[in-house]
Formats: C-alpha cells, structure tokens, sequence
C-alpha cells in the first residue's frame, strides 16, 4: 500500500471513530488542557520586545525570539473582511456549519484520494488551532498518523465547545504561518505589504490566504491559486492587483526589519533576548532622540571628506542622571553600525583637563588666578623625554590657570599634574567613574593631564554631570524614570567645581584659543570643553547647562585619523547645536556662588581664604619639590672623565633651611641650596625629607657605567640618558 493510500485509509478510519468521539467527549477530555481563549492570548508573545520613551511612544523594536516573526495580537475586528472571507473559503468553507471537524470534508479528501488523485486537507480552521496551540509558538506539525488525527480532532471539538467562532478565527490568524518566518496576520500583512491588516486589499487579501494552504509557493502556482480563490468568492479581482501583489509578496526580504528602529544602541542594551521583558520604557526622549540622531548624522555628512565616518551622542538630565538622547553610531554612514560609541573607550585628550585643575583648586595647589608657564618643556619619563606642545604649536608665556584651562593649553596643564601628582590625578578619575584607569599614576605619567587615557563617552558626560551638580556623583539611568532617585556621593567641593564652571563657561577666556564668537558660544549659560586626541584620531566635545549635559564624539571606530578635525570643527558643532534645542525655550543663567567662594576686586573667584586680601598672592606657590635630578632619569657616567671630577647637582624648589637631602636611606646634607653628588653606579631614590625627616617628594634615577678610569661606560638605551660632566 502507498504512503497516500495509508493516509487516506486514516482519514477514513478517522471519519468511522468521530462518532464515537463524540460520546469520547463526555466521559474524557484531551490528555492536556486546552485554554480558554483569553488564556491564549495572554500567553501570546510578540517576537520583537519595544523600547519606549519616557511618554509612552515606541521608539524601537528589537528581535528577541528567532523562532519567527510575529507582531502584536491583531482583533478580528481590525483584519480586512477581504482577508476573512478568502481565509473561510480556501481553508474552511463550512466553518460556522460543522462543530470543529467537517465529515464531509474528511470524506470527500478520502474518496478524492481513493480515485487515485492527490490527497485533499480536510483539517479544518478548529483542527489547525488545536494544533498550533499545541506547538505555539511555530508552524504546526504534518500529521500524518491515525492517533496524531484523532488527536487533533478531540481537541478540536474541546476548543468549539468554549470559544466562539469569531475567537477561533481571531486566534488562528494569528497563529498561523503565513510565509517563512511570519507568523500572524499583522507580520504577514506588514513585512509582505507594509500596512496593518485592517487595510488589506482584494488582491492583497487573496494572496495572503493562499499561503496558508502553502506558504512555500512559487510565483505561478501562488497566482493560480490566488486566482482559482478570487472566482470562488465570484470578486473578479483585477489580474493585475494579484499579479502585484504576488510579486510585492515574494520579493519581500526574508528578514523582515524592525518598524521602529530609532535607537538601536540603547535597545541592544535594554531588550535582551531572554530577559521576559517584551515591553521596556526608557528614559530616552523621542523627540530629542530624533533630533540627536539627524544633527550628528547632517555633520558627519559634513566633515566626511575629512575623513570622519563615524560619531556619538549622549545627553543626560543633570538632576536625575535620565539619559535623555543615546546615539551610539551614526546609522548607514557608520563604518561599523553595531559599534555603539557611547561605550566604546577612546583616549580623552583635553576632555580630563578641568578635574586635573578642579583638584589643583580643591588642595589649593591653584587658584583661577595663579600663573603658569605655557613654555616649552622636556619631562623627563621612562621612554624618554615628553615633550608636550600646543595644539597651534606656539607657546603663550605666563598665563592664568582660567586661560590655560578655557583655551585648552597644554604644557600649563602638564606643568599642573606635576604639582597635584600623577596618581592623586588617577584617584580622582578613577572616582569620577572612570573605569579604565585600572594603573598608577605613574603608569600614565605626565601625558595623563592631556588624556592619553582611555574613556568612554558614558563616562566622560557623567563626570562633566558631576561637575554641573556641584562636585555630586550619582550613577546614568536608562530605565524606570519615575523611579526614586539612587544615593549620590561627593567627589568635588561644591566650591571647586564652581570654580571649574566658571572658568569653562568663560567665553573671553576661551577666545585665546577658540575666539569670541565660535560654535562654542551659546546664548544661555553653559560651559563647554572640547578634546582632541592624539593624530587626531578622537574629537570630543562635552558640557553642561543648569539642566543638562551633553558629550559628543567624531572619529572612526576603525580608529583611522581624521585630517584636519580639531574640536571646533568636528564634535563641537553637535554639541551646540543640540544644546541650544535643549534651552531654546528658556535657557537658565549661571549657578549662584556657594558659601565656599569669594570674588576679588578684580573680578576673579577664589576660594576662601586663598583670595588676594587673605595675604596669598595669586600665584602658584611652589610645593617643596625635587627639580633635579627627574623622576626616572638615566644618568651615563663619562669614560673621558676623572670619576673623581664628575657631580650630579641635587635641587629643588619651595624648601627651607630644615629640609634635608636623604639618598637612599642616609641623609647627606641641606636641600635649601644646590647639592653636588658623585655619583655611583646603581639605582637610587632620592628625598626631599622635612627636619622630622617626613617625606616631601622622591625620585627615583639610575646611574650607569664604570668609575674607574679608562674603561668605557655601558650606556643606557634610552633617550633619557644625560652626560654627568
């Protein structure tokens, strides 16, 4: 016996049970429960989760179930009356006549098989619900054997004898898998048609419940059956609408993309497959969102031929710590669109300079109004001589630490760090969030004052953040904007970081730099810090209102240089343009003064007791500090020269006459005055010890080569290798 005539005795034998089944139905139920209809359609899943806004609005929907694609639950009352009417006729002509299975039908397939011809389905729209809640979600299994049958025929009778007909129809469409991976009518009806069900035409219509019966149809037997359907129902649907729509249906992608897809970084983070969640609101601002994502992407577009591919944006409400706008890439023209640059770490360049001063105000190492050197300058460090330079090249002098840090001056700054110390600077970075700084400060030496270390952009808007709530920390949120506010911690006094502000929001003291009238003045009060990395391969821009930060970044995640990108004309422009929609309706004027600050008769701020009518001028006092020998240092003995005629001057600065030199544990003289040592070959650690013998400052150096005369000195390899003479 063949494998249809098998079937076909099934379908028979099934027929000569049904009636039993029915008494069947009275005494037993189906060997697993069947659901109420609410039941099934609360347990419905859609495969895309939904990221909302902080009102409500969708703003993208990401896959989380592979299995197939399925869209909301769609009522019956919002499908097409086309669709349902051919969905009745192709696949269940007598549905509202029979009670879940149709004999005749079952009858008719067997002796249509009998006579040699292909067999018929007989399952009707009842049968196939049964099955599909069975196996949802996914398309139904094949049945293909008596108990399979019969099972399928008992559920369907438990189903019609709970839910209406119209539940039934409801639920199957959808249900059911239409094509490949849709399943439901509003994924089939939107993937294939780009409309929502309720809008389905004639020929759309005809062809959607064509597929059911076999969505793998070729683009003829897909028209044929569409058209044997259309004189069924007698609508004489225009060929030419079948013809479309077939066509619109079969060459519609396989993959079908999101609806909404406006912030795909922030969705790859919040609706994670697994996570149960199908529905998250964010904090995220649609509106802004929108306006973030089309103003980086206008300026990339831009700059592009200066090589800029890609940008970010992240904007965040100062008091709750809401990210508001989060644009990770800048879409199509990103050289890796799933690169999210919010995350990312890059080097910071000038982006870490108003903490570095911001703790050089809060030790009282600095004021606003001290005077550094903006000179050229050789740091001596373990690879060598650092060299640091501005970013125009020139050098400006003595210049006030507001000058230095509203224009962006670089040596002043290297100059700063020596004064608060390497890894004082790490410690405050590292609590500001920075989590990349996982060295000492040594590790990162003097070029950590102009970012040499890695950050991100998340870190970088929240520690600007901190600055604009006065010195207060608290953590960036994306979820639960109602939510009650997390504990806040303080990094700066309140009176540091108003200092900071003022100075970044100083726009005459700017101008050194970036002149009066740049991207970078706002009509509102608001400060601004650009940063530019090193071959220009990262530009950062990052400042705050009274209500809001914002951090925005151009470069190129390959990290690929820019050519000719500084500050002002790559990320800058982002930032101001989007600051100025944030306060276009009212902008806020600057902070008051805390009680820690006082303002001098020439206008500048001070700390308490740090002003000039304290008696402290306003110049950087030096620390007690080692000047010579630097930290590090590889001294090379000279062969051509009696070693009892070579010296090492010891100096330094800020001392007294009870300071004393102490050289590897032993004290060997004042350090008020310069000292001159024979050196010895070895390493050493020098200190600069007060009279109570505490340490002020060490160094550590190493001396190489060979003192007796005559004999050649092994030198260092190392640019940092001096002639003892």
């Amino acid at each position: 016996m063949t494998g249809r005539a098998r079937v076909a005795w099934s379908f028979l034998a099934a027929a000569i049970l049904a009636a039993a089944g029915l008494l069947w139905l009275e005494i037993g139920a189906p060997d697993s429960p069947i659901p109420s209809f609410a039941q099934a359609r609360a347990a419905f899943r859609p495969s895309d989760a939904r990221l909302l806004d902080r009102h409500g609005e969708v703003i993208h929907e990401r896959r989380i179930d592979p299995r197939g694609r399925r869209l909301d639950w769609t009522p019956l009352n919002d499908v097409s009356p086309a669709l349902v009417a051919a969905v009745i006729a192709s696949e269940d002509r007598r549905f509202y006549a029979h009670g879940g299975v149709d004999f005749r039908a079952i009858a008719g397939a067997v002796a249509h098989a009998m006579g040699g011809a292909r067999l018929r389905g007989a399952s009707t729209i009842t049968m196939q619900v049964a099955t599909l809640l069975e196996g949802f979600p996914g398309r139904a299994a094949r049945l293909r054997t008596l108990s399979s049958k019969w099972r399928q025929m008992r559920r369907a009778w438990t189903i019609e004898r709970g839910w209406t007909k119209r539940e039934i129809l409801e639920a199957y469409l959808n249900l059911a898998t239409f094509r490949g991976e849709l399943q439901g009518v509003a994924a089939a009806s939107g993937a294939m048609f780009g409309k929502a069900p309720h809008g389905l035409l004639d020929g759309e219509s005809l062809v959607l419940a064509a597929l059911l019966r076999s969505p793998g149809a070729g683009r003829e037997a897909l028209t044929r059956r569409a058209e044997r359907l259309d004189r069924a129902l007698r609508r004489r649907t225009n060929p030419d609408a079948i013809a479309s729509a077939v066509a619109r249906a079969l060459d519609a992608p396989s993959g079908s993309p999101p609806r909404v897809a406006l912030a795909p970084h922030a969705a790859r983070i919040l609706l994670r497959p697994g996570s149960g969640a199908i529905t998250v609101r964010s904090t995220l601002d649609a509106a802004l969102q929108r306006f973030a994502a089309a103003t980086l992407r206008r300026q990339i577009l831009a700059v592009g031929e200066r090589r800029v591919r890609d940008g970010a944006v992240l904007v965040a409400d100062n008091r709750t710590g809401d990210v508001l706008a989060y644009v990770g890439g800048s879409g199509d023209l990103s050289s890796a669109r799933f690169v999210d640059g919010i995350r990312a770490r890059r080097q910071a360049g000038s982006a870490l300079k108003p903490f570095l001063y911001g703790l050089a105000f809060e030790r009282r190492i600095l004021t606003p109004a001290s005077i550094l050197e903006d000179s050229p300058l050789d740091v001596p460090v373990a690879g060598g001589l650092y060299r640091p330079r501005n970013y125009d090249e020139t050098f400006l002098g003595p210049v006030t630490a507001r000058t230095a840090l509203a224009s962006s001056l670089n040596v002043p700054a290297v100059r700063t760090i020596e004064l608060v110390g390497e890894e004082a600077f790490a410690r405050r970075l590292r609590d500001l969030g920075f989590a990349g700084l996982t060295e000492a400060g040594d590790f990162y030496g003097p070029a950590l004052a102009l970012g040499s270390a890695d950050v991100s952009l998340w870190e970088l808007v929240n520690a600007y953040r901190t600055l604009a709530n006065g010195g207060v920390a608290g953590p960036l949120r994306m979820t639960d904007p109602n939510a009650a506010l997390p504990p806040a911690r303080r990094i700066f006094p309140e009176a540091a970081a108003f200092l900071v502000s003022s100075i970044l929001s100083d726009r005459e003291s700017r101008s050194t730099t970036f002149g009066l009238e740049s991207v970078l003045a706002t009509r509102g009060w608001t400060t601004v810090k650009t940063g530019t990395s090193k071959a220009m391969r990262d530009n950062w821009c990052v400042g705050y209102s009274r209500r809001y930060t914002v951090g925005a970044w151009v470069g190129n995640f390959s990290g690929e240089p820019m050519r000719d990108v500084s500050g002002i004309t790559g990320a800058a422009p982002v930032w101001s343009e989007i600051m100025e929609q944030l306060e276009a309706d009212a902008p806020a004027g600057p902070p008051d003064p805390p009680a820690g600050v006082t303002r001098a008769a020439s206008g500048e701020w001070f700390l308490r007791g740090t002003e000039p009518d304290a008696g402290l001028r306003p110049f950087a006092s030096p620390m007690p500090a080692i000047v010579a020998p630097a930290s590090r240092s590889i001294i090379a003995l000279d062969p051509d020269i009696p070693p009892d005629r070579q010296r090492l001057v010891f100096e330094a600065e800020g001392t007294d006459t009870t300071m004393r030199w102490v050289l590897d544990g032993r004290s060997i003289g004042r350090a008020a005055i310069p000292y001159a040592w024979a050196p010895r070959p070895g390493k050493h650690a020098l200190t600069l010890a007060d009279a109570a013998r505490r340490p002020l400052d060490t160094v550590t150096f190493e001396v190489r080569g060979d003192r007796s005369p005559g004999r050649a000195a092994q030198s260092a390899a190392s640019s940092t290798i001096h002639s003892v003479r």
